[in-house]
């Protein structure tokens, strides 16, 4: 019995030391909250990070951005910082948006919609031709590809015109104006081009409001307008938001003149023959989509132009 007694006595014993395995090594290493997250100091100035300015009077499409509201200066000062401290994203947009926006501005003018409306195409795609969605919706516009036919983009296994500045920009604008028929506000239009416009009336309705500002939204749709805002205040005032570019280190707009083709066309002739390269061509036209046999089919009684670089071509 005795023999029993001390055996589990000595079992007690190997529990009581085994309760604390750690290591006298792994247990010297953990420094109390306050130690392990010290910063020592470091030679220089630390960085120096404040809120982006929020400018005192503000409009969209001639409509008065209501900044004495808290809500409305908080939706708009969230949207600041993201797209101030997002540099790289930020100012590569700076530079690009410089290539088309001659086009697209007077497009927009000719087609009765206020030049704001650039950034809606900014806060879409960033102002890339090529840009598509993981749901499928292309160009600087983003498009999906039913509502774009239904727009009057033609899109086939040689050509996707979501992709082509001017042409994506004249179906947008026939969607802006339709919708601010019926809408009545520009602010209200532009939100419909997230949420759609029967979307957006149905809110309206049930909300019993007829203002974006007063409206409740789900969180994507309650961000997009004031995003498109935020690029409206930074592209215009960027050096107020930390971004000093030269003139030389933007982006210079696109210089061309458009051929018209009325037939199928081998576009690596084509490039040679106007002097220039399908590479060039590519970026005046990125609209085209057949890189099998670089050839641009073109339908029956139907014709495309197409932008070749502005100088001299070679005599045929």
């Amino acid at each position: 019995m005795t023999r029993y007694i001390l055996f589990f006595n000595l079992l007690l014993c190997y529990g009581c030391q085994s309760q604390d395995a750690t290591p006298p090594a792994a247990e010297s290493e953990r420094l109390p909250f306050a130690e392990r997250t010290a910063i020592y100091p470091v030679d220089g100035a630390p960085q120096h990070v404040s809120m982006p300015p929020l400018p005192d009077t503000l409009t969209f499409a001639g409509e008065r951005v209501p900044l004495d509201r808290d809500d409305v200066r908080e939706g708009l000062e969230r949207e600041l910082v993201v797209n101030t401290f997002g540099h790289s994203r930020t100012i590569f947009i700076m530079k690009n948006i410089e290539r088309w926006r001659p086009l697209i501005e007077k497009t927009l003018r000719d087609n009765d919609v206020p030049t704001d409306f650039i950034y809606l195409a900014v806060a879409e795609s960033e102002f890339e031709n090529t840009a598509q969605s993981p749901a499928g919706a292309v160009g600087m516009w983003q498009f999906m590809a039913p509502t774009a036919r239904d727009y009057g983009l033609h899109i086939d296994a040689d050509v996707d015109m979501r992709r082509d500045p001017k042409l994506a920009t004249e179906a947008a604008a026939r969607y802006l104006k339709w919708a601010q028929v019926r809408l009545k506000s520009w602010p209200l239009v532009a939100t419909s081009y997230n949420k759609g416009l029967t979307g957006t009336q149905n809110v309206l309705k049930y909300q019993q409001t007829d203002n974006f500002w007063d409206l409740y939204l789900n969180s994507e749709t309650a961000r997009y307008f004031y995003r498109i805002l935020s690029f409206k205040v930074i592209l215009e005032n960027p050096e107020a938001y930390g971004y000093f570019l030269n003139p030389e280190e933007q982006y210079s707009p696109h210089q061309f003149k458009m051929v018209k083709v009325e037939r199928d066309t081998d576009l690596i002739a084509f490039a040679k023959e106007n002097n220039t390269t399908y590479r060039e061509l590519r970026r005046l036209n990125p609209w085209f989509n057949n890189t099998t046999d670089y050839r641009l089919r073109v339908p029956a009684n139907f014709s495309y132009e197409i932008r070749v670089p502005e100088r001299e071509t070679k005599a045929k």
